[in-house]
């Protein structure tokens, strides 16, 4: 979360309340005052944004072309535009690199900015694009190892999966202790899986455990092939595979072991699926379910008032669960709905501008632009809850 958010909050609420709003409100210049120059308030900040487009304006030329800067001018300016995602802006500043200073070792890091941006923007082929100039001209850095990886990942998301699958391979066999080794021997089952070469996924989750024996990578890799054999309607393990391939008692009992609690997920789907299979055991069934009614009450103080009615509204309405809504909000913002991230996400469900326009026209919002005050008020006039719990769809 942005470290300007707390001060901000604290004045913000000390007046809806009525506190004295003036104190929170030097306090918080004299915050900036302090840390004027910190890199990372500078650029999360609003207003280290809108300075830095001041600035922007005044570099270009007559024909609106950005005049050359030095390339760390070039990589400051584009970092802080990512964080925010502007991203067309920080594209402008990397390519601008580029093409001023071409042989400068930084044009690495443009690229890989360039690849990163257009990924996160959903834009997949300018991104795989990027990420290949990227692995073929820079194999030997870890910019490189980067492009080769999410190369990778962008054919996934064009639908090339068993391209990807093999660029995966590609990345573990050139670079067996890379940074993505672990995720990419993963990748590269889940991608094989997609492309429908069954065995060669199989073989991979061998090798993926042999080499990664006693780690979170080795379990992982059991659950892919987990879901390999699901896809292939091989129900053998696991509760919900006894539940589905008819085996009635024992799908119970393996629901039984999942541990209750209301920290845990799994323990709550297993606890509503034993309600409707359980008939003989039935009374081990109500102590789990009033186990975990009786903890949902006495933390229910974690979840502030104020929003709880319109969040079980919009959550109902889209059949949502609200406890998950609420849950998110909770794990996202602590319920401060001017919270603000590093990567620019906003507001109760920390959404960035990209997820606020795509959602905002269900929501009765036209217009939504970086700074929108209606992002932070989820209980004023036309906004509602709508859009945010669409995002948890």
């Amino acid at each position: 979360m942005n470290l300007w958010t707390p001060l901000f909050v604290l004045a913000s609420f000390a007046t809806l309340f009525g506190v004295n709003g003036d104190a929170y409100v030097s306090t918080a210049r004299r915050f900036v005052l302090t840390h004027a120059l910190s890199p990372t308030l500078q650029g999360s900040s609003d207003v280290s944004l809108a300075a830095l487009r001041r600035q922007d304006r005044d570099a270009r030329n007559a024909r609106g072309v950005m005049t050359r800067l030095s390339p760390e001018e070039h990589l400051r300016r584009a970092n802080i535009y990512h964080l925010n995602r502007a991203f067309d802006e920080a594209q402008e500043h990397w390519q601008a690199l580029i093409n001023y200073y071409p042989d400068d070792p930084r044009v690495a890091e443009a690229l890989l900015g360039i690849g990163r941006s257009n990924f996160q923007s959903r834009h997949y082929s300018e991104a795989y694009d990027a990420y290949d100039r990227l692995a073929r001209n820079y194999p030997s850095t870890k910019e490189g190892r980067e492009g080769l990886n999410f190369s990778a990942a962008s054919l996934l998301r064009l639908g090339k999966a068993s391209e990807a699958a093999e660029r995966y391979i590609e990345y573990v066999n050139r670079f067996p202790n890379g940074e993505r080794a672990e995720s990419a021997h993963l990748n590269a089952i889940d991608s094989l899986r997609e492309a429908g070469r069954l065995e060669d996924a199989i073989a991979w989750v061998a090798r993926t455990r042999q080499r990664f024996p006693g780690t979170p990578t080795e379990t992982n890799s059991i659950f892919a092939q987990l879901r390999l054999e699901i896809s292939e309607g091989n129900w053998k393990r696991g509760a919900y595979s006894l539940d589905k391939g008819g085996n009635r008692e024992d799908a119970i009992n393996a629901y039984l072991a999942v541990p209750s609690g209301i920290d845990s997920y799994y323990g709550w789907l297993a606890s509503d699926r034993l309600a409707t299979l359980a008939d003989k055991k039935r009374a081990l069934v109500g102590d789990r379910i009033n186990r975990n009614g009786s903890q949902a009450t006495s933390v229910a103080d974690r979840y502030p008032a104020p929003y709880r009615q319109v969040i079980i509204s919009a959550a109902k309405a889209r059949k949502l669960d609200p406890r998950f809504v609420l849950a998110i909000i909770r794990q996202e913002s602590v319920f401060r709905p001017l919270a603000k991230s590093p990567a620019g996400a906003r507001g109760l469900l920390q959404l960035t501008i990209d997820a606020a326009q795509k959602y905002a026209t269900n929501a009765g919002m036209d217009g939504v632009q970086e700074v929108h005050w209606r992002c932070f008020r989820p209980c004023r006039r036309r906004w509602r809850l709508h859009t945010m719990a669409a995002r948890t769809m």
